[in-house]
């Protein structure tokens, strides 16, 4: 999110000094290694988002209640590459901003917005997922159409209030926000728009991820556990009953490794930001701008890793980008939306979770 960058160096009252104009804070050849590993990650967030649309759109089987929420994720990452990553790598590397004052509150708020989105859908995946999980016969009453739709709505409505209606009537401002020279694009926010920003935009569906993805690892072990007694009696004594029990551990082992991962990436990647964003303002703006720096393009690399998480640990999803890739959906006799299971052989693998 955009107040991060370009944050004043020590104490406030070292603004003045920093709002002279701007100058490249590193060497040549330290902008040009930066804006290598910078562009990297814009590419890579491009197209693992790109390819999360392309293949629930072509591919009929990916097309469920839990994909609808993956891909408008990946609808909301790939804006953050293509319209918020490039012009932050600038004002990141160069240490100044050459588009304008207009452009800079766009920027702010589009980076505000995007990001939101972005963290809103990982709390939407969850509930759906807590649903299909927890509560498998009431699933399809529970994410209904109706329902999937309006979540979606709130997924883009709620960032979209928490940045353009503020940003726009200037509620976010500090006093010295006025003062700031034309070549360059501070976003300070005031503690009150820091603390409600970020409690809306992270903290509460940071909770909600929390406590779903926690009833979803309770219920995943007691049905392991379930599954393996249920094994353990019908299976043959001695080794059948061992290779059952290792294979039922084993599944249990898995599920909570993919839901520590999720968290785990989703924690590290977006915490110190938002922390540090309501810190900021009640140390009077202490923090270094190199450290906003790092904290903001972690926040983005999370878009980055989204397409991964959600996408490449899963086999259908896997499947799709590599005919992708190769363009196999080119060639010529292929029906628009083909069955992907089928194409490859494979029409009894599981339904996509």
């Amino acid at each position: 999110m955009a107040n991060a960058t370009q944050w004043p160096e020590g104490a406030n009252a070292s603004l003045p000094g920093d709002l002279e104009p701007c100058v490249p804070r590193w060497s040549p050849a330290s902008r040009l290694a930066l804006y290598t590993l910078l562009l990297a990650c814009i590419g890579s967030t491009v197209l693992g988002n790109l390819l999360v649309v392309l293949a629930i759109v072509y591919f009929r089987r990916l097309r469920s209640a839990t994909n609808t929420f993956i891909m408008s994720l990946a609808v909301a990452d790939l804006m953050v590459g293509l319209v918020v990553m490039p012009c932050s790598a600038v004002r990141t590397v160069d240490g100044c901003w050459y588009f304008g004052p207009a452009l800079c509150r766009l920027h702010s708020s589009l980076d505000v917005m995007l990001c939101s989105a972005s963290i809103f859908h990982l709390s939407c995946i969850a509930f759906d997922r807590y649903h299909a999980v927890c509560h498998p016969l009431l699933y399809s009453s529970r994410m209904s159409r109706g329902r999937v739709v309006t979540l979606l709505l709130l997924c883009w409505a709620v960032p979209l209030l928490i940045s353009f209606g503020p940003i726009t009537l200037r509620l976010h401002e500090v006093a010295v926000d006025p003062l700031l020279p034309r070549d360059s694009c501070l976003f300070l926010v005031n503690p009150t728009y820091a603390v409600v920003a970020s409690l809306v935009a992270f903290y509460l569906p940071m909770t909600s991820m929390l406590v779903a993805y926690w009833k979803i690892y309770r219920v995943a072990r007691r049905q392991a556990m379930q599954i393996s007694a249920l094994e353990n009696q019908v299976s043959a004594q001695g080794v059948g009953a061992g290779k059952h029990q290792r294979a039922s551990m084993r599944r249990e082992r898995k599920a909570a490794n993919t839901l520590g991962i999720i968290m785990g990436v989703f924690l590290l990647f977006w915490l110190p930001f938002f922390t540090t964003n309501i810190i900021d303002p009640f140390i009077e703006y202490r923090t270094a701008g190199l450290v906003w720096d790092i904290f903001l393009w972690l926040g983005y690399a999370n878009s980055s890793l989204n397409p991964f998480l959600y996408g490449f640990f899963n086999r259908s999803f896997r499947r799709a980008f590599v005919m992708i890739l190769s363009c196999q959906i080119c060639l010529p006799g292929l029906p628009p939306g083909m069955d992907l299971s089928l194409q490859q052989g494979r029409s009894h693998e599981q339904p996509v979770d």
